[in-house]
């Protein structure tokens, strides 16, 4: 799949519309993208098993979107045939007193996995430049008059740093924004309160969110064209079909697990003679049976 045209890394500028929300490329209906996928999470499974005996390499995977574009859905089906224990996921709701009593990083920061591990942020630090900036969090804060100076344009930097900083220590970053319409978004917005066994995924927060629709997209645009860099970049990846956006993510999450190259580690010379012992020793009692 060439998912080239989604890929933001500081070199083109983004802008709302510039990716068609409802488009698929590169299948030809759901059917073909579903076994392509089930294809994927099986070569994912295998790199993920390298992954973490390597241990000296991990995944960080940054899911950002507007309320019900299929966040979490995404991740159960793009993560569902990967050994749970090399997967982490990490939930991101309203930060508590304890949150924000620290810095804005300190809770992401602690709950990236480690080497060896897949991280799986549901939102991020980025819900402090989306809805921090449209709803202005920061001024309600108990923070210094210093940090509110110019503090979106210190916050991208900030970001950027942070990123850099875990790059440099054996980390890739994926960075998936999920593109989904305003028509779209009121359709499954509905179900919700149509459909009784969605009824719990409802929340008048959402619709509140929805109101300031234009703000949001601006921040979307703000952050990606502030953020978006060569080690690592923003995928913009259109969510209007879920089974596409499902597919196109497990393109890119293969694409750069295979940049990884993770190894199995080889045993030491010590450890091939002790193996070599203990199999004469196996295969004596097997005799013996």
């Amino acid at each position: 799949m060439d998912y080239g045209k989604y890929v933001f890394d500081g070199e083109r500028k983004y802008r709302t519309g510039l990716i068609d929300c409802g488009e698929y490329r590169g299948v030809k209906d759901r059917e073909e993208a579903a076994e392509r996928l089930s294809e994927n999470i099986k070569s994912m499974d295998l790199l993920a098993e390298a992954l973490s005996a390597d241990g000296s390499k991990g995944l960080v995977v940054i899911i950002q979107a507007m309320d019900a574009a299929g966040k979490d859905g995404l991740i159960s089906h793009v993560f569902s045939g990967v050994n749970p224990a090399v997967v982490q996921v990490e939930s991101f709701k309203q930060p508590s007193a304890v949150d924000l009593a620290h810095d804005y990083l300190w809770r992401v920061h602690k709950k990236i996995g480690p080497r060896g591990k897949i991280s799986i942020l549901n939102r991020s630090h980025y819900e402090d430049v989306l809805i921090g900036k449209v709803e202005d969090l920061p001024g309600r804060q108990n923070l210094p008059k210093s940090a509110l100076v110019n503090i979106w344009k210190k916050r991208y930097r900030q970001i950027n740093d942070f990123e850099r900083y875990l790059t440099e220590n054996g980390y890739a970053i994926v960075k998936i924004h999920l593109c989904i319409s305003k028509e779209e978004q009121c359709e499954r917005l509905l179900a919700r309160m149509d459909e009784p066994d969605k009824n719990r995924k409802y929340s008048h927060g959402d619709i509140l969110n929805r109101r300031a629709w234009d703000k949001y997209m601006k921040a979307y645009t703000d952050c990606i064209n502030n953020t978006a860099t060569g080690f690592a970049p923003w995928y913009v990846v259109p969510a209007d079909k879920k089974w596409y956006a499902r597919y196109a993510a497990s393109e890119i999450l293969l694409d750069v697990l295979k940049k990884l190259k993770p190894e199995y580690p080889e045993l030491s010379e010590e450890e091939r003679e002790f193996m070599e012992a203990d199999r004469e020793q196996l295969l004596s009692e097997k005799e013996k049976d």
